[in-house]
């Protein structure tokens, strides 16, 4: 798998992780969970996009 194919893929991971944590953080009332699927989700969107240009740049 390429290496801009991973970057996809595990920023999709961390954006569902994240999006878990955040939505339990509400639940439960947990703000410091809840701001750590915040930063999950936003960590993942990065990721993707790394992956994004990468396959841009591979062509």
């Amino acid at each position: 798998m390429k290496s801009s194919t991973k970057d996809q893929a595990k920023g999709k991971m961390h954006q569902v992780k994240g999006k878990i944590k955040e939505v339990a953080g509400k639940t439960v009332g947990n703000p410091d969970l809840e701001a750590e699927g915040k930063k999950e989700h936003f960590e993942g969107k990065v990721q993707e996009k790394v992956g994004d240009i990468k396959k841009v740049m591979d062509k």
